[in-house]
């Protein structure tokens, strides 16, 4: 399993660790994923996504995941999300 946002496209970052003396060793800075289950309120159903606390915030500001799905850009996306994504837009394209 990647260490990549589902839903953001969110990745691994790498850097340095400074230390006082200024050494500087190379780390990684990995996001911070979570396993959810987010309620689509068009279908009538959830979906399981391994997210970023971020990510999770950004869902919860924009009004839950019809309203997210509809604003992210396709590109960043996993496949499982994109297939959410185009069965919530048809959906609303039926109401």
């Amino acid at each position: 399993m990647s260490r990549r946002c589902e839903l953001t496209g969110k990745g691994p970052m790498t850097g340095n660790n400074v230390s006082h003396a200024n050494n500087k060793t190379r780390r990684r800075f990995l996001p911070n994923l979570q396993d959810v289950s987010l309620q689509s309120d068009v279908l009538g159903r959830s979906f399981k996504f391994r997210i970023s606390s971020a990510a999770l915030r950004t869902v919860d500001h924009r009004g839950g995941l019809d309203a997210f799905m509809a604003k992210a850009k396709d590109v960043e996306r996993a496949d499982a999300a994109l297939k959410v994504t185009k069965q919530i837009n048809k959906a609303m394209a039926a109401v």
